[in-house]
């Protein structure tokens, strides 16, 4: 075959197919005939790809978040549900877009508002002030280099800036405030009573209506199609560790990492301010540099405290003599920072300016950036070692379960025989799920993909979360079935004569608002059926001594004209009905609404307004801009 290709490629037409093949290889590279690209991502917005792994941190944030806020009550099966991670997703996508839109209209953040925003968290403040003490405090207690939180604050301020642009552009008028309370506080005059349940006298159900119902509501007396499981898993929290680590490899550790454990360098100071007004005119600045230059031309070591008890502008500090503790750079303003770590140890500055006015500053001792001792991150060693460890044997036993899995798709056996690792069998779940393991969306979705279940193979390593897998093979699976007559007469029967009941109710209801429609007394109707007539006057919305239907039902119902009422018949979720009379509408008395309710409320109105601004701001971007979506990544 070969030799007679060659035969045949002589002449013009082979150096012209040659031609072509060398063309098409030097014109798209020829590592394309031997390379594929896989995309990971699981959202792109433009040319910007959303990562698994940016995906994966968020929902590691939220679970964290929602965890401290819910404790015991948080489900963990529903946050890992994938209409969950698609709303995350779809979150991700809005934010990238206000940060492309920022960035384009030359919106940033610059250091010096990332810088004042973390010095007004509450929780970093000690009287008033930024306590360093506590941002490091904080940060360990998250997990985060300085770096790390400070580029997440940036990205979240990043995505701020536009929502809160609009926010503050929104106008809310009074007409706009009036007409809001005004349907918030209108107040209503009602007239209503409950309907009696009616006495059921047919109670009579034979064998062919039970026989009829059931037939026709089938869909109401089914067994959910099942599967149980038999399944391998393995978890990181349950693994132990051949070895534990020596001092020597601990301090290879802390030798190799000691960057880490950098202590700050720390400048312990002392300050005199001369404060300058929010508005100083130009011969108030003057004064206040002068009182600054003379008193730091007196300062000295020896008697620095007492000039600064005697006139610094700082009521916090002049008590101390103007100490200010201990400051790394970046606590305070640039210039401040760049001034006191400047100074020589024991020297006096010149004055130097800020948003508070001058401050005269006296370098009193100074801590050189220094390693944490080994012993007080020894701890800390230990916990990374033995995690590092872990991860790696976790890592090392999910791959070599996902190989033998695919190796022997047709049982579990080979792979549990070769790690050691027990088959473990679930109860009977349906696609929604079951207790335990099986509670997890991921492994009920998984156990009726048409692979496992259908073709009778094992599944994939199945990702759990927080380093948890299974890999699961169908034990039993159960179709779904109508059940049995027998096994369901009784609730057949019970619910053939609710429904009259049911009926009965609405068509007394439906006789007495006729009744009411054509001008009977609503007092003379309720006292026809032995119900007692009840009234509240001027009620709002908030009422809270009635049924939430029968409120809805209120202030739904058009203003009745001058001396006539509305009415109307609601139903309730029991099944029974209130008959309802609506006599009289009034608007709002905004008389009595205090100013600071009143800004109260026109800032939460502009919010409002400007949230739903954004939204279609962002239903504007995504409406030119390409998005791609890939739920099977997440």
């Amino acid at each position: 075959m070969l030799q007679a290709l060659r035969t045949k490629m002589h002449g013009w037409p082979s150096i012209l197919i040659l031609g072509i093949c060398v063309f098409a290889i030097s014109f798209f590279g020829i590592e394309s005939y031997f390379m594929s690209h896989t995309e990971t991502f699981v959202a792109k917005v433009g040319k910007h790809e959303i990562s698994q792994q940016d995906l994966q941190q968020r929902m590691n944030n939220l679970r964290q978040q929602m965890v401290q806020q819910q404790g015991e009550q948080f489900d963990a099966a529903a946050f890992e549900k994938p209409e969950n991670k698609l709303r995350v997703v779809n979150a991700m996508v809005d934010q990238r877009l206000l940060v492309d839109a920022a960035e384009k209209m030359g919106m940033r953040i610059s250091d010096q508002q990332l810088r004042d925003a973390i010095m007004a968290f509450p929780g970093l403040q000690q009287n008033g002030k930024f306590d360093a003490g506590l941002y490091r405090a904080f940060l360990a207690g998250m997990g985060r280099t300085p770096g790390q939180f400070e580029a997440e604050l940036r990205n979240e301020l990043d995505v701020a800036q536009l929502p809160d642009a609009i926010t503050a552009s929104t106008l809310v008028t009074d007409a706009d405030i009036d007409r809001y309370l005004n349907l918030s506080m209108q107040r209503r005059d009602l007239r209503y009573f409950a309907l009696p349940r009616p006495a059921l006298t047919d109670t009579k159900v034979d064998d062919a209506q039970i026989d009829a119902y059931y037939k026709s509501h089938q869909g109401d007396f089914m067994n959910p199609e099942q599967v149980s499981v038999k399944y391998i898993e393995v978890s990181g929290g349950d693994l132990k560790l051949d070895t534990q680590p020596s001092e020597d490899d601990l301090k290879k550790r802390y030798d190799e990492g000691k960057q880490r454990f950098m202590m700050p360098e720390q400048r312990l100071v002392s300050h005199i301010l001369v404060n300058v007004p929010k508005n100083a005119t130009p011969e108030q600045q003057k004064a206040a540099l002068a009182k600054a230059e003379q008193l730091a031309g007196e300062a000295r070591p020896d008697n620095f405290a007492k000039l600064a008890g005697q006139s610094s502008d700082d009521l916090g500090s002049k008590r101390t003599g103007g100490d200010l503790g201990w400051l790394e750079k970046g606590v305070a303003n640039p210039a401040f920072d760049e001034a006191l770590f400047t100074l020589a140890k024991g020297q006096v500055s010149k004055p130097v300016l800020s948003d508070e006015g001058y401050h005269v500053l006296w370098l009193r001792d100074v801590r050189n950036g220094q390693p944490k001792p080994f012993a007080d991150v020894r701890e800390q060693l230990v916990k990374e070692a033995l995690t590092g460890d872990r991860d790696r044997k976790y890592n090392e036993i999910a791959g070599k379960l996902t190989d033998s899995a695919y190796q022997n798709p047709g049982s579990l056996e080979p792979a549990a025989q070769a790690l050691g690792l027990p088959i473990k069998t679930s109860e009977l779940f349906s696609r929604q799920g079951g207790a335990g393991i099986t509670a997890n969306p991921k492994l009920a979705q998984a156990a009726f993909a048409d692979d496992v279940l259908a073709q009778g193979n094992n599944s994939g390593l199945i990702d759990l979360g927080n380093d948890h897998a299974v890999v699961i093979h169908v034990d039993k699976h159960v179709s779904a079935a109508v059940k049995p007559l027998a096994e369901v007469r009784d609730i057949v029967r019970q619910k053939i004569l609710d429904e009259r009941v049911a009926a009965a109710a609405k068509a007394k209801s439906d006789e007495l608002l006729a009744r009411l429609q054509k001008g009977e007394d609503i007092a003379a109707v309720a006292a026809s059926v032995g119900a007692p007539l009840k009234t509240s006057s001027e009620a709002t919305r908030g009422l809270a001594d009635v049924s939430p239907e029968l409120v809805d039902a209120a202030f739904k119902l058009p203003h009745p004209a001058q001396g006539k009422s509305q009415f109307t018949s609601v139903a309730q979720q029991d099944g029974s009905y209130d008959l309802l009379a609506l006599d009289k509408v009034q608007d709002a008395d905004l008389s009595k609404l205090p100013a600071q309710q009143r800004d109260m409320l026109r800032q939460q109105m502009a919010r409002v307004y400007g949230a739903s601004a954004t939204q279609e701001f962002i239903d504007a971007l995504k409406a030119k801009t390409e998005i791609k979506v890939a739920t099977d990544r997440m």
